[in-house]
């Protein structure tokens, strides 16, 4: 039987992800969020006219999907495959550049999201683990743990987080 997750409590100005809801919902953030790929600042939403998004799921961190006039000319470029999200649809990979260095299949978006998801049709999200850094208003993020997890955890987060040893079947 798997065992059941003991939330931790938030502090002051902190967010639980046992508190975020399934199906998952889509707000928008004026925060800062800034992504460096081979010592090249290659996203910043201070560039964008329009705020990320992201996206909060019971037991994620969230995931934050930026506008693409956030990145710079020719830092993406469409990588093969896709995936299925039951909430939000087919996802599109993206290859990200900078600084002369290439992370694969370091992004994705949804061009046609479910209609719950639709505002943030063609936004990026990156996986902060395949870059050399990614902050939310200043602060650097640690990526969620496991393969396959897109989530940023940041000082205002608390899990515990799916993706981390024993939480697959969460």
């Amino acid at each position: 039987m798997m065992k059941r997750p003991q939330p931790v409590a938030p502090g002051p100005g902190q967010e639980s992800v046992w508190a975020y809801p399934r199906p998952p919902r889509l707000e928008r953030t004026a925060k800062r969020i800034q992504l460096w790929l081979g010592g090249e600042l290659i996203a910043d939403t201070e560039r964008s006219s329009d705020d990320a998004f992201r996206v909060l799921e019971t037991s994620h961190p969230p995931g934050y999907y930026l506008p693409l006039d956030a990145f710079l000319p020719g830092v993406l470029s469409r990588a093969t495959g896709s995936s299925m999200c039951e909430f939000k649809g087919a996802a599109t990979y993206w290859t990200l550049t900078g600084g002369g260095q290439a992370a694969q299949k370091a992004g994705w978006s949804y061009e046609n999201p479910t209609p719950a998801f639709r505002e943030m049709a063609g936004y990026i999200a990156v996986y902060a683990g395949k870059m050399d850094e990614c902050r939310v208003a200043g602060e650097v993020v640690t990526p969620q743990p496991g393969q396959f997890y897109g989530g940023w955890i940041t000082a205002d987060v608390v899990g515990p987080f799916k993706g981390e040893p024993g939480t697959m079947g969460w």
